[in-house]
């Protein structure tokens, strides 16, 4: 068995240091309530069945994971206080804190994390994260062991604050479906903070676990999570001071005004696991999209460096790809598509697609949702009058809530769009799904929507879901990175710049991967 770096002697001076040092500090650094805007608030508080920010914000307070990860994407002790490896890589074994308790007083057991990798196994839209566990073994209440069908390197990373959320088997396995139990709504958490009230479309409203297992710890009183999807409105509470925690993807100009203030401050780097890309979706189902050269085309006529400066000041980068710049297997040895109207013209001709009398070759619908930047509108706006003069080509469009946007690209209902999709970390978890053709599966968003086949890419990262040699795995997604960039089911934009602007005084703020999906039992106010 393969010890991670918290070793036994490490552990035994941290527990030392603890005992001497931590409950004067804890008490010192306790009190005062943390108010954060949220874009949305979630319809339910239950993170095992469903996935997204929205409710991975909530989620990480009111329910802790076996680990956490820090902002170097190293794996850290929670409810695990340490865990092994096999050798192997077919099992990994957790040691539990044997003082965790759930909100109600119920002891956490190893039978609740076996419960609840099955639950999310069977429910979460992210298959791939536990797909490889064959089962879960509990010799006593504080061990747990994970078993794999094969070695399955993003394993600890699945385990972290915004994936594997630990429900309580009492609660949720009494039988009810999972989709409509009503403690979906009111749930018994695990985590730092437990819920005191959940006004869907308004609030959350969080306050500390007393008997949470970390002694001392969290150090705030309360958590108010306020939806907003007005920026202004946001940006007059930070400066006022009535707001202190907002999470900003909204466009640069405002973030940075607020940067000037001297009693806040922006961190650039921020929701690094997340990794969301922008970028136009194809139906290759549907011609003229199912040719590649016409694909690639529209992406020599896309100028991404005009629509960064223009949108984010010069602040956001090209999304050159599948993969996320922050993620430790990207590379941008690819195709980058500089602007060429020659060659996008040539690229059409070839694929048959003339200029008629009036110069016009086809016309398609970009379809999107209308996000409160505006985003996906001034994109649209640049695209439609430099396609149809530069390619005799008509985009025309349309604009549509959330949820009906979602159900046209889910069920296939569409010609292209633009669309925001993270990583989630390991690419097994968040990019795998968008390229593999097991995963088209129709009436399901964010999965293979674009219809995209390719045996090569399939068997790539196949390979690359087992491959536990960081180098060896970090040359397959560099092929698979090649292979997308030319095939183009998906052509990138920008890497979506989320900015996280704090009061000074709110200390421990983005010390994960995780951003604001991470537990705050940390974070306190300076006195």
């Amino acid at each position: 068995m393969v010890w991670n770096h918290y070793g036994l002697t490490s552990l035994i001076v941290m527990l030392i240091f603890m005992l001497v040092f931590y409950p004067v500090q804890a008490e010192e650094l306790r009190g005062g309530e943390l108010v954060m805007i949220v874009p949305s608030t979630p319809p339910h508080l239950n993170p095992a069945i469903t996935s997204g920010a929205l409710i991975m914000m909530p989620a990480a307070q009111l329910f802790a994971s076996p680990l956490r990860y820090d902002n170097q994407w190293q794996p850290q002790p929670y409810l695990a206080e340490h865990w092994e490896v096999a050798e192997d890589g077919l099992s990994v074994t957790l040691h539990l804190a044997p003082e965790a308790t759930f909100h109600d007083g119920q002891p956490i057991t190893s039978k609740d994390i076996e419960f609840s990798i099955n639950l999310i196994k069977a429910n979460h839209p992210f298959q791939q994260m536990f797909a490889p566990v064959k089962n879960v073994e509990t010799p006593d209440d504080h061990i747990a062991i994970i078993r794999l069908k094969h070695p399955h390197p993003s394993i600890l990373l699945s385990m972290s604050s915004a994936l594997l959320p630990i429900l309580p088997k009492h609660i949720y396995g009494d039988g009810q479906d999972i989709q409509t139990h009503p403690a979906n709504q009111q749930p018994i958490g695990s985590g730092p903070f437990k819920l005191k009230e959940f006004i869907p479309k308004k609030s959350i409203l969080l306050e500390r676990y007393d008997d949470f297992f970390l002694e001392g710890r969290p150090y705030l009183d309360q958590i108010r999570m306020i939806q907003s999807t007005d920026p202004n409105e946001v940006a007059i509470g930070l400066e006022t001071g009535e707001i202190h925690l907002w999470e900003s993807d909204v466009d640069i100009e405002i973030p940075n005004q607020l940067a000037q203030e001297d009693h806040l401050h922006m961190y650039a780097k921020s929701f690094e696991a997340a990794g969301p890309l922008a970028w136009v979706a194809f139906n290759l189902r549907k011609p003229p999209f199912d040719d590649h050269r016409v694909r690639q085309a529209i992406a020599y006529a896309i100028d991404r460096d005009l629509i960064i400066e223009t949108l984010f000041q010069g602040q956001a980068k090209q999304a050159t790809g599948p993969l996320s710049s922050s993620s430790p297997f990207y590379t941008d040895d690819v195709e980058l598509y500089k602007v060429d109207f020659d060659k996008a013209n040539a690229l059409l001709d070839e694929a048959g697609y003339l200029r008629d009398q009036k110069g016009k070759r086809f016309s398609f619908e970009l379809i999107f949702f209308n996000n409160p930047s505006g985003t996906n509108q001034k994109i649209l706006t640049y695209l439609h009058q430099v396609f149809l003069r530069k390619l005799g080509v008509e985009v025309k469009y349309g604009v549509y809530s959330f949820g009906e946007w979602a159900y046209r690209v889910a069920n296939w209902e569409f010609e292209a769009t633009i669309d925001l999709v993270f990583n989630w970390g390991d690419p097994v978890i968040g990019v795998h799904r968008t390229y593999m053709s097991s995963n088209i599966r129709k009436g399901v968003l964010w999965s293979n929507t674009q219809g995209y086949h390719s045996h090569q890419i399939d068997t790539l990262l196949e390979r690359a879901a087992t491959e536990r040699d960081f180098v060896k795995r970090k040359a397959l997604y560099r092929e698979f990175q090649k292979i997308i960039t030319h095939d183009l089911p998906v052509y990138g934009l920008y890497e979506l710049p989320i900015r996280t602007i704090k009061h000074k005084d709110l200390m421990n703020i983005n010390q994960s991967i995780w951003g604001a999906m991470s537990p705050m039992d940390e974070v306190y106010w300076k006195k």
